[in-house]
């Protein structure tokens, strides 16, 4: 179930475990801590070290409206050539 920031915070966003994340990727939980770890999805840490997801985030990247960020290596052409 999607919980929120910060008890009195006027900003409240939901976020998600892992395993809703994966769910709404048809995707193992442990995949979805990966992409965290590459960058490719923002995650928040809560005190006893487990990941939270944006709600916001997750379905803008499922619906396809943020690009993946590609790491240093990935780049398809040098532009050194």
């Amino acid at each position: 179930m999607a919980s929120r920031v910060g008890p009195g915070s006027s900003e409240t966003e939901a976020l998600l475990t892992p395993a809703e994340v994966a769910a709404m990727f048809r995707v193992d939980p442990k995949t979805v801590t990966r992409w965290a770890k590459a960058g490719k999805l923002s995650s928040i840490r809560t005190l006893g070290g487990h990941r939270r997801y944006r709600e916001s985030e997750v379905r803008a990247l499922l619906t396809g409206q943020v690009p993946a960020p590609r790491a240093a290596g990935d780049d398809e052409a040098s532009s050194e050539e």
